[in-house]
């Protein structure tokens, strides 16, 4: 083979080359996507700890935790499970009032149970765990005696990105189920209107009258 030939067959290799991503490197590109969600919310909810306990008012760290939980959770398709069979019978004005109580339920129960910074930090689990078409990604919760309290995410595709769809307490207990037995009580055929009260009420509670739904 003269080397004009071999010159030209070695071309489209070296333009491939370059632009080649090993698989060990690409699997762990895929892992921290996947897990970007959760870390986001990790970090957030590190700085609302340190918000509260610098004096941080609730509407203050409301405003700064809150997007953050839109981005990272796909509240929807949570509130929709959640809801059970009879989502789709609710009237779509309701449908629409839940979904803002129900963001407002879930950023003021994280801002209540992450009233205070002691020294706490997380820890993301190397790797993910597949079920299904979904990923679990695990994060402890670390006190400073070194207690860990753990905490199971269930990721989701969403598009081009993942999105955290279940939370998993101690590793097993699922939050969405959780809320789809107290969430399934107050919904008649056609009518959310006893939800509705009862997440107004919580989210009152939770804001101590900040919010009031």
């Amino acid at each position: 083979m003269g080397m004009k030939r071999r010159i030209l067959m070695a071309v489209p290799l070296l333009a491939v080359l370059p632009f080649a991503v090993p698989p060990a490197r690409a699997a762990a590109a895929d892992s921290a996507s996947i897990a970007a969600p959760v870390n986001a919310l990790d970090r957030a909810l590190i700085t609302t700890m340190k918000s509260a306990s610098a004096g941080a008012s609730f509407m203050a760290r409301y405003a700064a935790l809150k997007p953050v939980v839109e981005t990272s959770f796909n509240l929807p398709a949570i509130l929709q499970t959640s809801a059970g069979l009879l989502w789709s019978q609710i009237p779509p004005a309701q449908q629409t009032e839940l979904l803002k109580l129900f963001t407002q339920y879930t950023v003021a129960s994280y801002i209540s149970s992450f009233s205070g910074y002691g020294g706490q930090k997380f820890e993301t689990l190397p790797g993910a765990r597949s079920v299904g078409a979904s990923r679990v990604v695990t994060t402890d919760l670390i006190a400073p005696s070194g207690h860990k309290t753990k905490l199971a995410y269930v990721l989701s595709p969403a598009g081009s990105t993942w999105k955290i769809t279940d939370v998993l307490f101690d590793g097993t207990i699922s939050k969405v189920a959780t809320q789809r037995s107290d969430f399934g009580s107050l919904i008649e055929p056609g009518n959310a209107a006893k939800l509705i009260a009862a997440l107004k009420q919580k989210v009152t509670a939770l804001s101590g009258g900040a919010l009031h739904g």
